[in-house]
């Protein structure tokens, strides 16, 4: 029994080392991409945007004076240009270091790829260290309520950020609506009073498109009543009161996985109901 100490507390530390490397590789995969985004933005974009001036300089030679604004898509370019190179150097220079098996260190620099497979490597790697550390039933529901707050936390951040969408989308769109009344008195010409109305009914027709696919206000809702419940059901267990009243601590813990799992089931079968056809959303149960 002397020894089982040491040993378990030494599968616990390798298992969070395996954990925190799979972590920092989902976070470098992440980067990674941001990176190759901005390479191919930095340059892609500003040749494009040149080519774009030269072009139409072109086919307004000593009609339209082009200086103005091929003054100011130079600066565009430029400043597009640094502002990308600025973004990955920042980026390449704050790679996260890790460590192999050998213990040395090794700097992360590699295609995205590349760290998906070492995602999985390290994930099979974390499956089979957690599979030498067994923890009874208690322990684990004990840690699975320590866990929910963060849940809960994810829950409202993301109900949240739903929200913002909605009411950005929302208040673009009433803003457009009534733009379109104005240019209408105010332009009694077709032009450029007809390609503004043009705009602002294309921009109104995407708008209400967006909102009605992705439905931001209802996912938020959903994620919000869903963190609500949650956090309803730790401050019964908290204060032990009804249905966590029961004389045996094991009972509560049991009983309030049972009823979180099921919040969240709950939670995850309306998010598939929003993603469902219209005509297909009664199937979804």
């Amino acid at each position: 029994m002397s020894e089982q100490g040491p040993v378990l507390d030494h599968s616990i530390n390798a298992l969070i080392d395996h954990r925190r490397t799979v972590a920092g590789l989902r976070r470098q995969i992440k980067r990674t991409r941001l990176v190759n985004i901005a390479t191919f933005i930095g340059w892609i974009g500003p040749p494009l945007l040149l080519l774009s001036l030269i072009g139409a300089t072109a086919l307004t030679w000593r009609r339209f004076n082009m200086a103005p604004i091929n003054v100011f898509g130079v600066v565009v370019a430029a400043a597009l240009f640094g502002a990308c190179l600025v973004f990955v150097n920042n980026f390449d220079t704050a790679q996260p270091w890790f460590r192999n098996d050998n213990g040395s260190r090794w700097q992360q620099d590699l295609s995205v790829a590349e760290l998906k497979l070492n995602l999985e490597l390290a994930e099979e790697e974390r499956v089979l260290a957690a599979s030498k550390v067994a923890r009874a039933a208690f322990d684990r529901q004990y840690s699975y309520r320590d866990a929910i707050p963060r849940e809960i936390d994810r829950l409202r951040g993301e109900s949240a950020s739903y929200r913002r969408w909605h009411n950005w989308l929302q208040w673009t769109l009433i803003v457009c609506s009534a733009a379109v009344t104005g240019v209408t008195a105010l332009y009694d010409t077709p032009q450029p009073g007809k390609g503004i109305l043009i705009g602002l009914g294309g921009t109104v027709t995407v708008i209400t498109s967006v909102m009605g696919y992705f439905k931001f206000k209802e996912r938020g809702f959903n994620l919000q009543q869903t963190a609500d419940a949650i956090e309803q059901e730790v401050t019964a267990l908290d204060l032990a009161i009804a249905p966590y009243n029961l004389s045996d601590e094991k009972e509560n813990l049991e009983l309030f996985a049972e009823r979180v799992e099921a919040l969240r089931i709950e939670q995850r079968k309306r998010e598939q109901q929003l993603d469902q056809p219209h005509q297909g959303q009664q199937e979804v149960v």
